[in-house]
């Protein structure tokens, strides 16, 4: 129970360090952090506690590889963000 919580205490920190991070920045900036904060913060331990926590539901070990559908449906979506920011024609325009 403690690894699922610390994997979800990374996820969160993550994310408010992300937030922090684009704070006042353009758009295009904003995309980029993102991307990289949810392929690298949120993916692997947002995936990691989903799985631990599905296992421990259904009491069944091998029901935590469900993990390893998570992780890359995540990551890509990061990628996807992160090349979207990339890509973006560049805007005067903040948030």
């Amino acid at each position: 129970m403690t690894a699922i919580m610390v994997a979800l205490a990374i996820a969160i920190l993550g994310s408010v360090v992300a937030w922090q991070f684009s704070k006042g920045k353009s758009k295009k900036r904003k995309y980029i952090i993102c991307g990289i904060t949810i392929m690298v913060a949120i993916a692997p331990f947002l995936s990691f506690s989903i799985g631990l926590t599905y296992a421990f539901i259904v009491r069944n070990g091998w029901a935590g590889l469900i993990m390893w559908i998570l992780f890359p449906i995540i990551f890509i979506l990061g990628l996807i963000v992160l090349l979207v920011g990339v890509f973006k024609e560049k805007g005067t325009e903040t948030m």
